[in-house]
């Protein structure tokens, strides 16, 4: 085990810290500073649990007394409430007290959920994420949003819950598939789009060797990501404010992800598409130049994200949309950027809206524009 890179976020009495780097799964180093209670759930997928469970269970071991195990279906199309109600069945199974804490061991569907079951459970008890995506390590693991999808949106049901703590171990992603890892360096371009164009110019210059799973690359893109969400989610944790920028790109991804039917497209590739139309409009509001969102849409292509939106219909992108949480009393708003590196929530036009839909219209394909 390497030491850790530490990113904290400061939350007052909800502070955290996040741990980056490698073998730090197993490690019983990595729990130590926990709370002890009468025991722990690890919340787990068939394919994630199979991998890494019985290494976390070793590391968990002498820290709680009782270890179970909830194990669930695996992709985002089980982000539902029955699938909630298995977790909170396992939990009723195991006699889990306010004092047990919930393990979210997988990508960014279990930590939702595992989060969203954790804010419920007894009106609460804690979690610890343990990411094993590359996208829920450097974005959903980080920040306390959890929840569910609901047939008319992503992520419409769902509360604010900090974990107690976020152990990203870099090594578990050797065995990502290589779209999922392509589908986290959407997040990661996010980062650099909104908050640091140093950032965004270093994933330009280190794309090959992230896409070919560098672990120093990977540990620098990782701590870096975490570094700018736990500053924005340190000043707006409810996302009043700031923390929108967060959402380059999601409005977006967020119809076509639900347009499609949940799963269809993987949550980053919806997103590294998304950012694209996003520049694309932050041009026809006279923002940025266009050679920025060229190179925004350059660098989505280049990672191997999809540069064509799937045929939905203006009129149903549209509707979609007026159900993303920014829309207010109807109005479409969405994140644009200013400049490179800066961002801002802005009300738009539908007309701007549906000539940038046209734009990228066509069958999903990854590439090209």
């Amino acid at each position: 085990m390497n030491a850790a890179a530490i990113v904290n976020v400061s939350l007052g009495e909800r502070s955290y810290s996040i741990q980056v780097g490698s073998g730090l799964l197993g490690a019983p180093a990595s729990y130590q500073a926990l709370p002890r209670g009468s025991g722990a759930v690890i919340v787990t997928n068939q394919t994630v649990g199979s991998l890494y469970a019985k290494r976390l269970g070793s590391a968990l071991e002498n820290i709680y007394p009782k270890l179970d195990i909830v194990e669930i279906a695996d992709g985002e199309a089980f982000k539902t409430w029955p699938t909630l109600q298995r977790i909170f069945d396992g939990l009723v199974a195991a006699q889990a007290d306010r004092s047990t804490t919930v393990i979210a061991l997988g990508g960014g569907v279990i930590g939702d959920l595992a989060g969203f079951a954790a804010a419920c459970y007894m009106r609460g008890v804690g979690y610890v994420q343990v990411p094993t995506t590359l996208l829920a390590q450097v974005d959903s693991s980080v920040g306390g949003k959890t929840g569910i999808n609901h047939s008319a949106g992503k992520n419409l049901i769902g509360a604010f819950h900090q974990p107690l703590a976020v152990v990203a171990d870099v090594d578990v992603l050797e065995t990502l598939p290589q779209r999922e890892l392509v589908a986290g360096l959407a997040e990661v371009i996010k980062y650099g789009a909104v908050a640091d164009d140093a950032f965004l110019a270093w994933i330009e210059a280190t794309l090959p060797a992230l896409l070919a799973r560098d672990k120093p690359a990977l540990v620098q893109a990782v701590t870096r990501s975490c570094h700018i969400k736990a500053s924005i989610v340190g000043a707006d944790e409810r996302e009043a404010g700031r923390r929108a920028i967060l959402n380059f790109g999601h409005t977006f991804a967020h119809a076509i992800e639900t347009g499609t039917g949940h799963g269809t497209w993987l949550h980053g590739e919806a997103v590294g598409c998304g950012m694209a139309m996003a520049a694309d409009l932050s041009v026809r509001l006279g923002l940025i130049e266009p050679a920025h969102a060229r190179r925004i849409a350059a660098l989505v292509g280049a990672a191997g994200l999809p540069l064509r939106a799937p045929d939905l219909g203006t009129k149903t992108y549209l509707d979609l949309m007026r159900l993303d949480k920014k829309a207010a009393a109807g109005a479409l708003r969405f994140v644009v950027l200013e400049a490179p590196g800066r961002a801002a929530v802005r009300t738009v036009d539908p007309a701007l809206v549906a000539a940038t839909i046209a734009q990228f219209d066509g069958a999903g394909t990854r590439g090209s524009v």
